[in-house]
């Protein structure tokens, strides 16, 4: 991986994590909890609390990637970046430009 391929990917990550770090933010204003008292019908109700599951499961997601690019990021400057754990393989560039966390 040339260095030029390194500083695109390292610009990407440092994009993606911040776009994460916003989204973040948003998801967990959606999934505060509902208050049982709150003057919402039945059905509702209900309907905020599955959406509320499905944005619990997106943070979740999310936190996860954006640990796993942050841990990219330290590791990028390192000669084993790019470089498949398991067979010691070059993994492809057009795949650490799609997923940079990519081990």
């Amino acid at each position: 991986m040339t260095q030029e391929e390194r500083d695109e990917i390292k610009v990407r990550i440092e994009t993606s994590i911040h776009t994460l770090k916003e989204q973040i933010a948003i998801l967990e204003e959606k999934v505060k909890p509902i208050a049982p008292d709150c003057s919402l019908g039945r059905l509702t109700r209900l309907e905020a609390m599955g959406e509320q599951h499905v944005n619990n499961k997106i943070m979740d997601e999310s936190k996860l990637r954006l640990t796993r690019l942050t841990n990219a990021l330290l590791r990028i400057d390192k000669p084993m970046f790019g470089i498949c754990i398991e067979c010691e393989e070059p993994i492809q560039i057009e795949r650490m430009r799609i997923r940079p966390e990519s081990v």
